[in-house]
C-alpha cells in the first residue's frame, strides 16, 4: 500500500484490472495473513467460507486434517478466473447478498473487503445469516490509522501504473456497531503494525526511510467475532 494522488477507482473496476498482479504480497497482506492465522480456530472438519476471496490464494485444501468443505466468493469474476483452490467451490457474488442458506458455515472469513463498502450493516447481516450458531467470523480491514497517516489502497497494475481503489474508513466501533444487531459478539481485536516482519518489503522498494517513520503504525484491523 502506498500513498497516491488522484481520484480513487471503484473497487469492482480496479480489481478487474489488478487481477493478474493481485497475488503480489505487500506489508498489508503479510500482516493480515498473520492476524487471520492467529484468530482462526482449528479448521479440521469445518465448513469454511471466504467471502471476498479474490483469486482464492488463501483458500486451504480440503481434508487431511483441514476443513471438510471450502467455499470462496468474490464479486469480480476476473479475480476468480486467475486461480482458485483446487478443492474449493467458487462463486461470483456480492457480499451483501450471499447465495447460501442460513446457518451453513462453521468459520467465515471476510478479508480486506469491508472497507470497499460505505456502510457495514448489510455485510454483517449476511455474514451472520450464513454462519452456524457458535460459528467463528474473522473480519479484516485496512486500518483507519493508516488512512489518517496518508496511506491509500493503491496497487500497480500489469503495466506498472498506480491505481488507487475507493475505500471507506471503518474503525473498531463502526464494525462492532454493525455486528451487534446481527447477533454477533466481538471476541478480540488485532492491530498488526509496521515492524521487523515487513521490513523486507520496504527494503526491496528502497523505502527504508519510510519504514523508520512508520514503525509502530497499524496497517490492519482484524476482528474475531462469534455468532
Amino acid at each position: 500500500m502506498t500513498t497516491g494522488p488522484g481520484e480513487a477507482e471503484l473497487a469492482r473496476v480496479a480489481y478487474r484490472r489488478l487481477a493478474p498482479v493481485y497475488d503480489v504480497e505487500n506489508p498489508v497482506t503479510a500482516l493480515e495473513q498473520r492476524a487471520v492465522a492467529e484468530l482462526t480456530p482449528s479448521l479440521a472438519g469445518t465448513w469454511l467460507l471466504d467471502a471476498a476471496c479474490g483469486t482464492g490464494r488463501r483458500l486451504p485444501p480440503v481434508g487431511r486434517g483441514g476443513p471438510e468443505r471450502v467455499v470462496g466468493v468474490d464479486l469480480v469474476v476476473e479475480m476468480l478466473e486467475v486461480r482458485s483452490g483446487a478443492s474449493a467451490l467458487i462463486a461470483a457474488a456480492d457480499l451483501r447478498a450471499l447465495p447460501f442458506r442460513a446457518h451453513t458455515f462453521h468459520v467465515v472469513w471476510c478479508r480486506l473487503a469491508a472497507g470497499h463498502l460505505p456502510e457495514l450493516a448489510r455485510l454483517y447481516g449476511e455474514l451472520a445469516r450464513v454462519a452456524r450458531p457458535g460459528a467463528h467470523l474473522i473480519v479484516t480491514d485496512f486500518h483507519p490509522a493508516a488512512a489518517r497517516a496518508g496511506h491509500t489502497r493503491t496497487f500497480r497494475d500489469e503495466r506498472g501504473a498506480a491505481r488507487t481503489i475507493e475505500h471507506f474508513h471503518h474503525d473498531v466501533e463502526a464494525h462492532a456497531a454493525a455486528a451487534r444487531p446481527a447477533g454477533l459478539v466481538l471476541d478480540s481485536v488485532r492491530e498488526p503494525a509496521v515492524g521487523p516482519e515487513v521490513r523486507g518489503f520496504y527494503a526491496d522498494a528502497g523505502r527504508l526511510d519510510a519504514y523508520e517513520r512508520q514503525l509502530g503504525l497499524p496497517l490492519v484491523l482484524a476482528l474475531a467475532l462469534r455468532a
